[in-house]
């Protein structure tokens, strides 16, 4: 999708037509800058060699539910990921080796993730953390799954809806920190990144299904008489 200087690519983060497209993308579009998202932290964990297990310090920083659920995603996120032999945030990994390789500008424009999850142990319920257990273990150890495609591509916008009005349902907490405090934080910092550099091609590398919001944001944040220039330098 495209809005004045700025288009928005949606990727999933185990799908091995994503990093094609993230390939495809900077070589027709040219940008002079890339936004990720991404925080610092996580930008980092994508280089590391073995991930360090985490331990009391993070289980104190983001609480016991936000450690939970951090825990059972990423476990989660790296069985799926051995179906497509696509590692999680693959990527956002390719789009940040390919920006320094031509000298890209990048621009992280992600919450930190201990705020994050921070938030979610805050607003995360038993019912919802119970919920999200079955939906885990029915989807990665059985193998039942409600909505069914590929994991190997990105789902079309009609299997994205499917499965975020189920998530709506099951997890409204959880979707409000996940996806609409986070999509509004990310728009506010593209506004700025637009605002900016009016005149360079911004390219937004953003989980798929959130596109169309995520311009919505973009327009309302430019609207407003000041904007946010909070993002971070890769």
């Amino acid at each position: 999708m495209k809005y004045k200087n700025l288009y928005v690519l949606g990727t999933s983060h185990i799908a091995k037509q994503s990093l094609k497209e993230v390939e495809d993308e900077i070589k027709n579009k040219k940008p002079g800058i890339i936004a990720l998202e991404l925080d610092r932290q996580r930008l980092a964990a994508l280089f590391e060699k073995e991930r360090p297990k985490p331990g009391l310090r993070e289980l104190k920083k983001i609480g016991l539910k936000g450690f939970l659920f951090n825990l059972l995603g990423a476990w989660a996120e790296k069985k799926l990921g051995k179906e497509t032999g696509v590692a999680p945030g693959s990527e956002m990994k390719k789009a940040f080796e390919l920006a320094k390789e031509k000298n890209i500008r990048v621009y992280l424009i992600d919450q930190d993730i201990s705020i994050t999850m921070a938030k979610i142990s805050k607003v995360f319920s038993w019912k919802e953390k119970w919920n999200f257990v079955i939906d885990i273990l029915k989807a990665v150890v059985l193998r039942k799954r409600e909505v069914v495609f590929d994991l190997a591509k990105v789902p079309s916008q009609s299997v994205i809806k499917k499965l975020t009005s189920k998530v709506k349902k099951r997890y409204p907490n959880l979707y409000y920190v996940l996806v609409d405090e986070r999509n509004r934080i990310m728009a506010e910092k593209l506004a700025g990144i637009m605002h900016k550099n009016p005149d360079e091609k911004i390219l937004a590398i953003i989980g798929a299904g959130h596109e169309e919001e995520i311009i919505g944001l973009v327009k309302e944040a430019l609207a407003k008489p000041q904007i946010s220039y909070s993002y971070t330098v890769g």
